[in-house]
């Protein structure tokens, strides 16, 4: 069945990535698939450059680092088979390329429930269902 499954997790909302998380992990433990989870840090707008630290994006960085290890640490499946991934860029474009250079065959994202913002504007789930080539689930809780 699945062999590579990504899950991005934003960090600010880790409840509405919980359910993937879950999904995830019952699905590896089923296949004995590898998990990866991933976070994207946005650029920082250059409007913004002289009123945060010369090392903001690095300290950025490292906090979703450590954050994501203790993330990945709670999750029950052997060592080995779950890894982590912290990229900078803009959020659906990243976890594309994630997917497609680790060689995802399935993205596991969670996602909120469509409210009349999503119809206008559109979401990171809607863009990377769209995009992925590979399988993509989501998960609502």
């Amino acid at each position: 069945m699945f062999k590579t499954i990504l899950v991005p997790v934003d960090l600010g909302e880790v409840d509405v990535a919980k359910p993937a998380i879950d999904k995830a992990i019952a699905l590896a433990d089923w296949s004995g698939a590898t998990v990866r989870l991933i976070n994207i840090q946005p650029l920082l707008p250059a409007t913004y450059m002289d009123y945060v630290p010369s090392d903001f994006d690095g300290q950025q960085k490292e906090w979703a680092e450590k954050a994501m290890a203790e993330l990945a640490a709670k999750v029950p499946l052997p060592e080995g088979r779950v890894s982590t991934v912290v990229r900078i860029g803009g959020i659906y474009p990243e976890i594309l390329a994630e997917a497609e250079e680790w060689g995802a065959d399935l993205i596991v994202i969670g996602s909120h429930r469509p409210a009349m913002s999503t119809y206008l504007l559109g979401s990171n789930a809607k863009t990377i269902v769209r995009h992925a080539k590979c399988s993509v689930l989501v998960v609502r809780d």
